[in-house]
């Protein structure tokens, strides 16, 4: 396998189609050569699948070799059988990659309700190589699709080590730890607890910062393994690449989000602290009325005064001190003008939205990444599963 994107050493993997649905590829697996650490964060859904279930206790001592994920297949709401199908997928894996079961997480996404087609499954996993190939984690992206456009990968420098993130998303996206499925590679050297609090703040700041939807999905997974082969890296230059390369997908999925025309970006400051610009930040991107807005290039500021408004428990935030803007044109308090709505209306024609709201109270700030709503995002999921 060759990946465009850069590969961190010691990474191997494979991907191909168990046949689930389609002929694309619908499986991968990656893992890395040596003992890895990871720190990894899971959806809070009570509805959560058993692939979650398995990852969570594999990944609960810090140690991990690498993932297996497979696509259009939830494994969800499917009872004992989906936990036992959980288990002989990470046990294959395990077996094919000669690594201990323990050693690989789990993910699923796709249909939920349906257990896996084993007899299929269990056919692709023996026929996996003796030997993982170097891995190709532009494939590896693009296996995990479900309705998403595109293959979704970023990657950055940190010393002489190697950052490495790719993701899966486009809707059932309100997370409440990280996107749907995202998998972090790194040669650098991190001790466990410092690679978790790393890896912990950088979701904060971007996974948790997007929304698509206001769903929560049932398989969130996110994880960052890190094998040191490249050696010990500075550990805020690390944040820094990892907080790059996760951001950069944040985007990548807020502007493929089911039907969308348009990524938004709202930007809220001057907040009483950053939890409080973080309550607004969500009202505002998840409000249906203000995603239309966004999709008509419409600069309806009073759309956004509503979103800021149903924010009630916050008692300190004052009409008279919150200002709102589209791009960098004002659009309240002042009334605006039909030149100035104008304006705004231009900004909001490009393919990026920003709305930004400044309430006036300290320095608190946030900001949360979605998409505009259309007609594309109905249609796809009105005929999801059939």
């Amino acid at each position: 396998m060759s990946s465009q994107t850069p590969v961190p050493a010691g990474f191997r993997g494979v991907a191909g189609n168990i046949g689930i649905k389609d002929p694309k590829d619908d499986f991968f697996a990656v893992v890395s050569e040596v003992p890895a650490n990871v720190s990894a964060v899971f959806t809070r859904s009570r509805f959560a699948g058993p692939s979650v279930l398995l990852s969570r206790r594999t990944a609960a001592d810090g140690r991990a070799r690498g993932v297996t994920v497979i696509a259009r297949n939830a494994n969800v709401a499917t009872g004992r059988v989906g936990d036992d199908h959980a288990r002989e997928l990470q046990e294959g894996v395990a077996r094919a990659a000669g690594v201990a079961p323990e050693e690989i997480l789990v993910a699923s996404t796709g249909v939920i309700g349906r257990p896996y087609p084993m007899e299929k499954v269990r056919a692709h996993l023996e026929g996996l190589p003796a030997e993982f190939p170097p891995a190709d984690l532009d494939r590896a992206a693009g296996a995990m699709m479900t309705t998403d456009t595109h293959p979704k990968a970023a990657s950055a420098r940190v010393g002489g080590a190697t950052v490495t993130g790719i993701a899966k998303g486009v809707g059932m996206i309100e997370p409440n730890m990280a996107t749907m499925l995202a998998w972090f590679f790194t040669d650098a050297e991190l001790e466990q607890p410092v690679l978790d609090e790393v890896f912990r703040r950088v979701v904060d700041r971007t996974f948790n910062a997007l929304s698509i939807d206001t769903d929560t999905s049932t398989s969130d997974s996110a994880a960052v393994f890190a094998n040191g082969l490249a050696g010990p890296v500075d550990t805020a230059a690390f944040e820094a690449a990892l907080y790059e390369v996760a951001l950069k997908l944040v985007r990548m999925i807020a502007s493929d989000g089911e039907g969308a025309g348009k990524l938004l970006e709202v930007r809220v400051t001057g907040a009483r602290d950053d939890a409080q610009a973080k309550v607004v930040a969500k009202a505002v991107v998840n409000s249906p009325l203000v995603k239309t807005a966004v999709h008509g290039a419409d600069p309806n500021w009073g759309r956004v005064a509503m979103a800021v408004g149903k924010c009630e428990e916050e008692t300190d935030i004052l009409p008279e001190n919150v200002r709102i803007v589209f791009g960098d044109v004002e659009t309240y308090p002042a009334e605006p003008s039909d030149e100035v709505l104008e304006r705004a209306s231009q900004h909001m024609k490009g393919d990026e939205v920003l709305i930004g709201v400044d309430l006036g109270i300290g320095g608190g700030e946030f900001t949360a990444y979605g998409c505009d709503l259309t007609e594309g995002y109905i249609r796809i999921n009105a005929d999801y599963t059939t």
